[in-house]
């Protein structure tokens, strides 16, 4: 059974993991497996891992090709949520690379007269920029787990740069649909990369990027001090501070920036132990949703209940994770509240009817009998969609599964030295209320924002072998994207491939959305609003998982059809 990273041993009813000391591990018989994003990454990591590199050699690999090629998704202006998973020495890691409030934030930055800012104007501005944070959390993880060199990891994204890359046809559309509400066309170097003689680069057009390569090129040689410090760092203040709406992001927060290693959540569920990352992350509602979704079930359900269970439980879940989540240093719930048995059956008793929106919950009432003060207002802040996720195994059975962003699409359409900036801080809330308790995910300096991404592992409970590797983009969607796949797989007898293009239903609020536009999708939808619930009905739902099974017969893989993703395997070696 996987235990979490070097930790005291406490054994919760159904939160953390067991530490216990490993058996040495049998041979890892499956060969190799990437899930990411675009074919260019995909072969980025594939290069790693038959060069016997290790999953974080080949997630650094592909991420820093999907900052070049898919930029209005991730890149090294944004941050990251690594969960790795070490096979021999039976552990779990959790790498958190959000990015950081700079010192000069306020709890009301985004407010003008009583009002809060809308959300364009605060996106694309310099207030919205973080501090980076994927780039030091590259370090971290490859100092933890890391094969290959340093250097070696960042050369097929170098050369990449240097020789240029086709344009996918998701960048070149995104870019199209997107100019009416970014300012990428009016910035100068994004207008000049992005819309060159005025026009959005297309689909097959071939486009180089010549200072990214010299900024990886600097990582490579001298280290994480070349981005944190010197001309890049220099680079990414300025563009903060030009109009509209300039930030305080100064050299000093740049160079303050710390990763943080953190426990992973666990949980289990049924014969399986679902793991995930904890707060700034929302991936415990993976293990609460699964959970409610079991209490919630009728006996001998058939399908239309099972899905009116995942929406309910995502209502419930939701609801939780609106009130109490944010930085952890800000939160005043236990995690190993919110995920014990009793609270969770406690709580699928407060199922909200279907035109009804489902209240938070409050554990220390249902553990404690002590009913929790109003000590936080509601969060219900709108993540946009502009994140990325890759899953990998490498061929010793070593996992990562790891979400990366900017936030919105192309972030806040700031560039520094060849890459994105991240409009994160919109990710705090931006509200703030006059008066009453502010919420858990309230701007502060030096906070981390809450954050939807939820990378998951998930292992059978009583070998502790690796069963899956899952995560997508999506937003705040992402806890139920992530969700579907594992009772697709798990509970709706789907295939993996199946449980991916199962059409998407997120249910935060009162509202229940419904990926129409196919008959599985279509029928779904008329289900639910029949059963009374509020549907929103969606064509095109953003989601982009990317998932790993492992079974006796081998590793299969799933990319999301929606997106851009690959698959691609490294057969066994011989001596397995």
């Amino acid at each position: 059974m996987p235990r979490i990273n070097a930790l005291p041993v406490i054994c919760l009813l159904s939160l953390l993991l067991c530490c216990r000391v490993a058996a040495a591990a049998p041979a890892w018989p499956h060969g190799a497996m990437a899930a990411v994003a675009n074919p260019y990454a995909t072969d980025a990591a594939i290069a790693m891992l038959e060069r016997g590199g290790h999953a974080v050699d080949a997630a650094i690999a592909a991420h820093a090709v999907l900052g070049l090629v898919e930029p209005q998704s991730s890149g090294l202006g944004g941050g990251g949520f690594m969960l790795v998973y070490d096979r021999a020495g039976d552990r779990i890691v959790f790498h958190d690379g959000r990015e950081t409030a700079p010192a000069g934030a306020r709890v009301d930055m985004f407010m003008r007269d009583g009002e809060v800012m809308g959300f364009l104007d605060a996106w694309q501005s310099g207030l919205a920029v973080g501090v980076p944070g994927v780039v030091a959390m590259y370090k971290q993880a490859h100092d933890r787990h890391g094969k290959l060199p340093w250097a070696e990891l960042f050369q097929p994204a170098i050369r990449l740069a240097e020789a240029g890359f086709e344009v996918s046809p998701r960048l070149a559309g995104l870019l199209e649909r997107m100019k009416p509400y970014t300012r990428l066309d009016e910035n100068p170097d994004t207008a000049a990369y992005f819309y060159p003689d005025g026009e959005a680069l297309q689909a097959g057009d071939r486009r180089k990027n010549p200072a990214y390569a010299e900024t990886l090129k600097a990582v490579a040689e001298e280290g994480i001090h070349a981005f944190y410090g010197g001309h890049v760092a220099a680079e990414m203040v300025a563009a903060v501070a030009r109009e509209p709406n300039p930030g305080t992001l100064s050299l000093g927060d740049i160079a303050a920036y710390r990763p943080v290693e953190r426990d992973a959540v666990c949980g289990p569920w049924r014969a399986l132990r679902i793991c995930s990352a904890t707060p700034p992350s929302s991936g415990a509602m993976e293990i609460l949703v699964a959970n409610l979704y079991d209490a919630l079930l009728p006996e001998d359900a058939n399908r239309e209940e099972r899905i009116a269970s995942f929406v309910d439980a995502q209502r419930l879940a939701y609801a939780d994770r609106d009130h109490y989540f944010g930085d952890p240093a800000a939160m005043t719930l236990s995690l190993r509240h919110l995920l014990d048995p009793r609270y969770i059956e406690a709580r699928a008793r407060e199922r909200a009817a279907p035109g009804e929106e489902a209240g938070h919950g409050d554990p220390d009432a249902v553990l404690l009998g002590i009913p929790r003060a109003a000590r936080h207002g509601a969060d219900t802040t709108q993540e946009i969609a502009g994140t990325t996720h890759l899953s990998i195994v490498d061929g010793e059975g070593n996992a990562v599964s790891f979400t990366a962003t900017v936030e919105a699409p192309f972030g806040s359409a700031r560039w520094a030295a060849g890459f994105l900036l991240n409009n994160e801080m919109t990710d705090f809330a931006r509200e703030v209320p006059e008066s009453g308790p502010h919420p858990a995910n309230a701007v502060g300096p030096g906070k981390r924002p809450r954050s939807s991404m939820s990378p998951t592992l998930v292992f059978d409970d009583a070998s502790g072998e690796l069963v899956m590797v899952t995560g997508s983009p999506g937003g705040n969607s992402i806890p139920a994207y992530v969700a579907k796949s594992l009772l697709g797989v798990f509970d709706w007898g789907l295939s993996v491939d199946e449980a991916v293009a199962f059409p998407n239903i997120i249910a935060r609020g009162r509202s229940v959305r419904v990926e129409v536009g196919t008959d599985a999708g279509d029928t779904l939808a008329d289900a639910l609003a029949a059963r009374g619930y509020p549907v929103q009905e969606r064509e095109g739902e953003n989601s982009g998982l990317h998932v790993i099974r492992v079974t006796a017969e081998g590793l299969v893989g799933a990319a999301d059809p929606r997106r851009e993703g690959t698959v691609r395997t490294v057969a066994p070696s011989p001596a397995h």
